[in-house]
């Protein structure tokens, strides 16, 4: 992480490197969505779970205050009375009658469904649930209710098994059922004195209050949510129209891009097109000037040797010519099973009927010729084969740097890997060392345009010479050119022909 800190170029080309794009957004905006209806599923049962607890707690709580408050008003009347006092038959009602007011009080409430009070006494427990019950219970001999089979044989079942724990803490004690039913036992303690424990059975229903306040928060919850999509939906509908914006615009710039690239594409074609025209033109001058000499010298010894020499010259013309009508000539005008061309034929007149028509050339400068007879024909024509191989050989007799200069060609076939060598070595002082070095493409810089390795800096229309060469042989031919310095002085080119199956 410190290292991409550290280049912030680099973090930048990484940045640019990822564009967001319409499914991005749509993805995020699904992803939001899909997230938000998640979090409110579980916000709705965690805040269920809450209400439910809640509603647990304040209906314990809700019926332990009501079993206690019973058992606190009976308490208080036994406390106003003396302990097994003589009463007057009108004391006696009244103490009843406050008796059943506190059981029949409780009954009132729609929530109450049981109220008694649980005597042990010997091996029974007595349930009480009226108030001359009881009475008879505290003041004169207690008399035991009826069996199991009674309407209190639940409540005995229960405080059967919680009798001892009751005793033991003397607390209120709940038993729960089915989350909905409250058992509540208080230690019934007249005096001080633990004598059993007041029963209330109640289910409080508070499930209307908890559905309201789900009902109410749920509500809420979907109008955040609603709006939060809505958002959401605004966000993605605005981020896709300026994603198709830019888009479109990247279109526009693309397009226009192209037809830039297209206009510079054929500018260059065309640039080739005019030097390589300058160029070959500059031959057929010279050309035309061994023609009229031939024709000067015509005789009947010579007329068959001249004749073909002069056709040769001519076909030459004739390409130059073609060549001017167009600066992207059809492939098949180049390449074509048509041709079957000798490369060492060609070579041989070049040498003989070019280079050596010129006196300078024929007195400072030797050809060694090294052809190989096993080469196959090539399918190419011949006379743009003149246009790669004449400016690599003018480019070593021009550029040697010696007086008595030795131009080695030589040709040689590999049946094994089918395909040829065609080496055009000089004895010079070899090519300038930044001339061999590649650039980005892996083309050296003594192909490309405008570089040339003449001594003479600023000559007109130099550098152009190994460039057509370079262009012609790779992008037209399919052949591989390279060029080296020659540990024993000099510089030599290569040109790797691949033959077809066939030969060819």
């Amino acid at each position: 992480m410190g290292i991409l800190f550290k280049n912030p170029r680099r973090l930048r080309e990484r940045y640019h490197k990822y564009r967001i794009e319409i499914r991005h957004i749509t993805v995020i905006a699904l992803v939001l969505i899909a997230f938000q209806f998640v979090v409110l599923f579980m916000n709705q049962n965690s805040l269920g779970k809450v209400f439910i607890k809640s509603q647990q707690w304040y209906q314990q709580d809700a019926a332990e205050r009501i079993a206690n408050l019973t058992t606190t008003s009976m308490e208080m009347l036994l406390e106003s009375k003396g302990s097994r006092a003589k009463l007057s038959g009108s004391e006696e009602r009244k103490i009843i009658q406050d008796f059943n007011i506190i059981f029949s009080q409780q009954l009132l409430d729609k929530n109450v469904q049981s109220v008694s009070i649980l005597i042990p006494h010997g091996n029974e427990i007595i349930a009480i649930d009226d108030g001359q019950q009881l009475y008879d219970y505290l003041f004169g001999a207690a008399r035991p209710v009826q069996g199991p089979d009674s309407i209190h044989a639940e409540a005995i079942r229960l405080f059967q098994s919680v009798q001892d724990t009751l005793r033991r803490i003397e607390q209120t004690y709940t038993v729960v059922e089915r989350e909905q039913i409250f058992h509540v036992f208080i230690p019934f303690v007249p005096r001080g004195e633990f004598v059993g424990a007041v029963y209330m059975k109640t289910t409080p229903d508070l499930m209307f209050l908890t559905e309201e306040m789900s009902k109410n928060y749920s509500q809420t919850a979907l109008v955040y949510s609603a709006l939060i999509i809505v958002g959401l939906l605004a966000m993605f509908y605005i981020s896709t129209r300026t994603l198709t914006e830019r888009n479109e615009v990247q279109r526009l710039l693309f397009e226009e891009q192209k037809l830039h690239l297209a206009e510079q594409i054929n500018h260059q074609k065309e640039m080739l097109f005019t030097k390589r025209i300058y160029h070959t033109h500059h031959k057929a001058e010279k050309i035309v000037g061994f023609i009229k000499e031939d024709l000067r010298n015509l005789s009947i010894e010579n007329i068959t040797l001249i004749k073909n020499r002069i056709g040769k010259y001519a076909s030459f013309i004739a390409r130059v010519i073609y060549d001017m009508k167009w600066y992207d000539p059809p492939i098949q005008t180049i390449r074509s099973p048509l041709f079957q061309t000798n490369v060492n034929e060609g070579i041989q007149f070049i040498v003989n009927n070019i280079f050596q028509r010129v006196s300078d050339n024929r007195l400072r400068t030797k050809f060694d010729l090294q052809l190989d007879p096993a080469m196959p024909d090539v399918a190419i024509n011949e006379y743009v084969i003149w246009e790669v191989l004449e400016p690599i050989i003018q480019n070593s007799v021009d550029h040697a740097g010696v007086d008595n200069k030795i131009v080695t060609i030589k040709t040689a076939f590999d049946p094994a890997l089918r395909q040829s060598t065609i080496t055009i070595a000089d004895n010079g002082t070899g090519i300038r060392l930044d001339l061999l070095e590649s650039d980005g493409s892996g083309i050296k810089k003594i192909f490309q345009e405008q570089v040339t390795s003449s001594p003479i800096p600023g000559k007109e229309h130099s550098g152009y010479g190994c460039y057509i060469a370079y262009e012609l042989a790779t992008q037209r031919f399919g052949w591989k050119i390279d060029a080296e310095n020659l540990p024993s002085g000099g510089c030599q080119f290569t040109f790797v022909v691949p033959h077809e199956v066939n030969g060819k």
